[in-house]
């Protein structure tokens, strides 16, 4: 299969910079000849400047992340059900079908096995990435909110995130079906479940 040519470079706004260069990304990752995936390659593919991209990420492993985060906040958003067991699960199964699909793998297989070799970029890395952290901090502000009592980040992180990233990582798809309920019945236990009648 023949590589796609790279975009003529054409003025572009700053958004439409942004778009092309992830697009750019998100299609070297797509490539089956297995391109490259080096600033320079990515800016001839997006019709870009490469010193605009390092001007705008400063690295590759910030710019990954970007494309990354950017990518789960448009197919993985946050719902708002009315409960913590509902935001949860409702954040899981997006997550789910996130990772099933073969872009949302090649996208978190690419951060997580591109780790910042230099402290600037560990830095810019870790400030794209926190924006997925704080997306769950927010479902846990909207559980207190209406008097529900979250579990403390790191816990979320551990037995709701932590599962679904590594499997993505792996390429390993989750279970056909059930496989957010049961994480966060883990997570969870029996709070929030409603409890059935008591049978007289």
């Amino acid at each position: 299969m023949t590589s796609k040519p790279p975009t003529p470079r054409l003025r572009k706004s700053s958004e439409q910079v942004r778009e092309a260069v992830h697009q750019a990304v998100v299609d070297l990752l797509s490539d089956p000849e297995g391109s490259d995936l080096t600033i320079p390659a990515i800016a001839q593919r997006a019709g870009v400047n490469h010193t605009s991209v390092y001007r705008r990420w400063g690295s590759r492993e910030a710019l990954l992340a970007d494309v990354v985060v950017t990518r789960l906040e448009r197919d993985w958003p946050l719902a708002d059900t009315g409960t913590l067991r509902g935001d949860l699960t409702a954040w899981a199964e997006a997550g789910v079908a996130s990772i099933r699909t073969p872009e949302g793998r090649l996208l978190i297989r690419a951060v997580a096995l591109s780790m910042p070799g230099s402290a600037t970029a560990q830095e810019g890395r870790a400030q794209q990435l926190g924006r997925r952290l704080d997306a769950i901090e927010r479902i846990r502000e909207r559980a207190a909110a209406r008097g529900e009592d979250p579990p403390p980040l790191d816990r979320i992180l551990d037995q709701l995130v932590a599962p679904l990233y590594l499997r993505a990582i792996f390429g390993i798809d989750p279970p056909a079906s059930g496989y957010p309920e049961l994480l966060v019945d883990r997570l969870l236990g029996d709070t929030g479940k409603t409890q059935a009648p008591e049978t007289p």
